[in-house]
């Protein structure tokens, strides 16, 4: 077993969101939650389910946006009418209107504040932008569609009690994942901070089943081939940071997020995965919150999720 090469968490540090102060790749003073998902540290008073304070920014075109116009599809799903492409479904169908003019041309663009878009004769406006973090239990979905899925099973959206603003998980962590996720209605960050290209960490606290040797841990530093052929990046970080008698924690950074990932890289080397938390986004934690709490960002933590993807 490789040791870790990085200095072990302070007794009493926190847990299932971890430090946020220190960057993706020095994140060695997060330790995992317990068992049963609850941060073991220091907590504050509960955070309030209250909906959003000063994180909220409003819609702000971009200069082109500002020159020529938003693309309606976009402008449509700012103002939480749907998803971009149910969107475009829904001007495809002849039921939008600008400045009372039946639109179905998907490059058509519009000007927030002046022109006039109707859905089905409903007047629309963009909602302004917010931005939440969750620490999401185990058994809850991430999924949009609703408060439940096609198979009753409760959503992410069923824990943001009292937000009006329609959400969209930022990635997202599977049925018996837990930790952090970000919700926002801000498409064009959400797209960018699961692109691999920006390079935001992902930091997650995982226990694989068993002990893995050093070649192990090489390979999935290096890359793993999975079950279909891909093969993953190689990781931003990983190290151990506990240990018990049959099996080992680690702490590992993605800059990818394929789907069901860090499952698939234990299983490609035989030690499948038994815990998985998610405990940082770049440098945004879900520190002090109990598992199906949520909060706004700060004005600060967005700012810092908009400098990462520039």
């Amino acid at each position: 077993m490789a040791s870790s090469r990085r200095s072990k968490p302070r007794p009493g540090g926190r847990g299932a969101s971890g430090s946020g102060s220190a960057s993706g790749r020095r994140r060695a003073g997060r330790k995992p939650s317990d068992e049963r998902g609850a941060s073991p540290g220091k907590r504050g008073s509960k955070p309030s389910r209250r909906g959003p304070s000063k994180a909220v920014q409003p819609f702000t075109p971009n200069p082109r946006e500002q020159r020529e116009g938003v693309r309606l599809q976009k402008f449509m799903a700012s103002a939480g009418v749907a998803s971009r492409r149910k969107s475009e479904e829904l001007i495809r169908a002849g039921v939008v209107e600008v400045n009372g003019q039946q639109v179905r041309e998907l490059g058509t663009r519009v000007f927030p504040g002046r022109d006039r878009v109707t859905v089905r004769g409903e007047l629309i406006a963009a909602e302004d932008k917010v931005y939440f973090v969750l620490n999401k239990p185990d058994e809850i979905v991430c999924s949009a569609a609703g408060s439940v899925d096609e198979r009753g099973r409760p959503t992410v959206l069923s824990l943001m009690h009292g937000i009006s603003q329609r959400l969209y998980p930022v990635g997202r962590l599977d049925y018996h994942s837990r930790g952090l996720v970000l919700l926002t209605n801000d498409g064009d960050l959400a797209a960018a901070l699961t692109h691999p290209r920006h390079g935001v960490v992902k930091t997650y606290h995982v226990k694989f089943q068993g002990k893995l040797s050093p070649e192990e841990e090489q390979l999935l530093r290096d890359g793993v081939e999975l079950d279909d052929g891909t093969v993953t990046r190689p990781v931003a970080e990983l190290f151990v940071f506990r240990e018990t008698a049959s099996n080992v924690w680690y702490q590992i950074g993605l800059t990818e997020g394929l789907n069901r990932q860090l499952r698939r890289m234990g299983d490609a080397i035989g030690h499948p995965v038994l815990k998985l938390i998610r405990v940082a986004i770049g440098d945004i934690s879900a520190d002090r919150l109990e598992e199906g709490e949520f909060r706004p960002l700060s004005a600060t933590e967005v700012g810092q999720l908009l400098a990462s993807v520039k």
